[in-house]
């Protein structure tokens, strides 16, 4: 799975990535809205590899590393994954997420991310709806959400607060 836009290239996650993947889930910048601590050690990162390349094997599709094209860097992940374990009472559907490195933040890149993970869901998969969550004080990933066309349709407790859901249906993306 290869995607690009302008600025991105949004590719499956490689055993080689596994120092950037660090430097993204052991911020505690990053994982503040997460409900998971930070990481602490390299070998998690590549276990978090792992798990996404056996979705990929598994279900056709997960997260993607998101590359600058500029400087050739990861800058943080996009993409669906297919939720297998149920959520907010959603299993086996499309869910959108993505997590970004903070020098990255407010440049557009989530949004630009979305866009095509958005194209390729609703063009290439032919979902008729993809979800999203957000925690309720993550105000810049509910803007991202919204701007992209998500409507919230809900709310859910998770255990570090409250979590709303989002749903994009095919007929009103634009």
């Amino acid at each position: 799975m290869y995607l690009e836009t302008k600025r991105l290239i949004l590719r499956k996650l490689e055993k080689t990535d596994a120092e950037r993947l660090f430097l993204l889930d052991s911020n505690p910048e990053v994982m503040k809205y997460i409900g998971v601590p930070p990481i602490s050690d390299l070998s998690e990162s590549q276990k978090i590899i792992g798990i996404i390349r056996q979705q990929y094997f598994d279900h056709g599709i997960g997260r993607l590393a998101v590359i600058e094209k500029e400087s050739g860097l990861l800058i943080g992940w996009s993409g669906l994954k297919l939720l297998t374990q149920e959520t907010n009472g959603y299993k086996n559907v499309y869910e959108l997420g993505y997590r970004f490195l903070p020098e990255y933040w407010g440049k557009g890149y989530a949004s630009e991310s979305v866009r095509a993970s958005l194209d390729f869901g609703f063009n290439d998969l032919k979902t008729e709806v993809i979800y999203a969550y957000a925690h309720s004080e993550h105000k810049s990933s509910q803007h991202i959400l919204e701007k992209s066309g998500f409507i919230k349709t809900g709310e859910f407790s998770e255990p570090d607060g409250i979590c709303f859901w989002y749903e994009l249906r095919r007929e009103n993306y634009r």
